[in-house]
């Protein structure tokens, strides 16, 4: 379980201090950190929980959340920033998330656009961001953030092979050291979102921290669905995907939603 007096001792001088809510066990974080968006609750706010009922991924896949053996936590944010960047936030929320995972358990991560946080080939956690927006801007943004730590074993119909922080690193991973870490990082993250040259920047930063948005070969699953080779981010965070049409040559598809699988291993 965690120590709440000493996480909030050690968030002290961030915007999370004295906002942090958790639960024993709940539906869902990110449920509850809408909920409480639509009820006025502060910039900042942080719903965490041991056990997840109904934890959700993106395209509303269900995320396992066994009791006492993963991080779930989503942080609620009122950033004054245009709508038109909102899909960057899930890019910084990764970044944060590797830095995270580097501090506490000394492990690389891979980012797989748009949400997926792999190490190797296999899925240690994910990220889900649901908004409301009013007008140009962003009335507020619930950025949920789910990743295996202690789990050994794994329902055996995922779509990846997962895995662990713990089955990784060969030892046993600190759960609130790690939620401190990822708490400070998207804290670092989200201020350069409002910062116009920083945010400028978080494309190429993601392409330097993920080998999956250049010269990979991919399978676009979604609405935008193809296959081609990754040519990197524009400028709003969204994947270039190169294909081949044939006799007038290659084009390029702006992915702005869906999922990838790699096309030469499936």
């Amino acid at each position: 379980m965690f120590d709440l007096a000493a996480l909030d001792a050690e968030l002290t001088g961030t915007l999370f201090a004295g906002r942090l809510h958790f639960s024993p066990v709940t539906a869902s974080t990110n449920t509850n950190a809408m909920a409480a968006a639509r009820a006025g609750a502060p910039h900042g706010s942080v719903y965490f929980a041991d056990e997840q009922l109904s934890g959700r991924g993106r395209g509303g896949h269900a995320w396992h959340s066994a009791a006492g053996q993963g991080l779930y936590v989503s942080v609620l944010l009122r950033p004054a920033i245009a709508a038109q960047r909102l899909p960057l936030l899930p890019l910084v929320a990764g970044l944060a998330a590797a830095e995270a995972i580097a501090v506490a358990a000394s492990l690389p991560v891979d980012l797989r656009w748009p949400n997926d946080l792999l190490i190797g080939p296999r899925k240690c956690g994910g990220i889900l961001v649901e908004s409301q927006i009013r007008g140009n801007s962003i009335a507020f943004a619930v950025v949920g953030i789910g990743i295996n730590v202690h789990q050994q074993s794994f329902p055996p119909d995922l779509a990846t092979p997962a895995t662990s922080l713990d089955i990784e690193a060969g030892r046993r991973i600190g759960r609130q050291p790690l939620l401190a870490a990822l708490l400070k990082s998207l804290e670092r993250e989200t201020l350069a979102l409002l910062d116009p040259s920083a945010a400028e920047s978080i494309p190429s930063r993601v392409e330097q921290a993920a080998n999956w948005v250049r010269g990979r070969r991919v399978e676009v699953h979604g609405p935008q669905a193809c296959e081609g080779v990754t040519d990197g981010l524009d400028a709003d965070g969204f994947l270039r995907v190169r294909i081949n049409e044939g006799v007038g040559g290659d084009s390029v598809v702006i992915v702005q939603t869906g999922g990838l699988r790699d096309a030469e291993t499936g």
